[in-house]
């Protein structure tokens, strides 16, 4: 029987409803709920080791919730394979770069359509008879588009293993995109950037949720990028939920403060690519 999915304007594009991860004896979430709107740009922020990281596995599929459930416009994908998410619509950039350091930044973009490819094996067979090669120009316009939006036309044929790190970071936004996502997923998109790169990747940012119609969900730290380019956030600590609303609001809670200025490093330990 075919599942119903609940689709339309009112209808938040992620639902997270009460959500718990556990790794053995280590809560490294515990009871998190939040909704994110089609369109927004939704941040969630936090002292290192708040479960930030966490989360966003837990909606990528990296991690399976041990409790709780995710909804994704309105279809449970909580136990949903992480490939059969990208198909759906979720994108994703990484905290520690995940990029083929031995393929050219062009490759490495494509890479990141291989979902979106009807072609199959026996297809590609017949490259040169068939419809792939017609398919394969029509993903690599694609491609050369998100190129020219992230301004990397002049490395686009070097070894992304080579490149400056703001580049790389670049590049791996470029991969999430060329699935063209409904939600894309950025992990700390602006760490170890100097000012300038910053300033250019909120602005890519920007144009992807206003002029590509991307909903983006973002862990960050910089608090003047969360400042100027969230709608909302939501703010974990020990892996609880504890506010959630418009930035100003947020930062000027109490209990936000608190978490900042505490004892950051006393908070919950998680396995190493999951602290955020």
């Amino acid at each position: 029987m075919r599942e119903s999915v609940r689709v339309d304007a009112e209808t938040p594009i992620l639902e997270a409803e009460r959500v718990s991860l556990r790794f053995g004896g280590v809560r490294a979430l515990t009871d998190v709920s939040f909704a994110v709107r089609r369109g927004e740009i939704f941040s969630i922020i936090g002292p290192n080791g708040a479960g930030k990281t966490s989360m966003v596995n837990c909606v990528s599929g990296r991690y399976r919730p041990t409790e709780g459930r995710i909804l994704f416009e309105g279809r449970d994908i909580t136990r949903m394979p992480t490939r059969r998410r990208a198909a759906l619509g979720i994108g994703r950039t990484f905290q520690n770069l995940a990029l083929f350091g031995h393929m050219t930044v062009l490759d490495n973009i494509m890479v990141g359509r291989h979902h979106l490819l009807r072609s199959g094996f026996l297809r590609g067979m017949v490259y040169w008879l068939g419809g792939a090669q017609r398919e394969e120009i029509a993903h690599r316009r694609e491609v050369e588009e998100i190129i020219d939006f992230l301004e990397i036309q002049h490395v686009r044929k070097a070894v992304a293993g080579q490149l400056p790190y703001g580049l790389r970071k670049r590049v791996e936004l470029a991969r999430a995109v060329a699935l063209r996502p409904k939600l894309i997923l950025l992990d700390e998109p602006m760490a170890g950037m100097n000012l300038e790169e910053k300033e250019d990747m909120a602005r890519y940012i920007l144009d992807l949720n206003e002029e590509w119609g991307m909903t983006v969900l973002m862990i960050e730290h910089d608090m003047g990028v969360v400042m100027d380019i969230s709608q909302r956030v939501m703010v974990l600590d020990f892996g609880r939920k504890i506010a959630e609303g418009p930035p100003e609001a947020v930062l000027a809670d109490e209990h936000v403060k608190r978490a900042y200025l505490g004892e950051a490093d006393e908070a919950v330990s998680e396995p190493e690519e999951a602290v955020a």
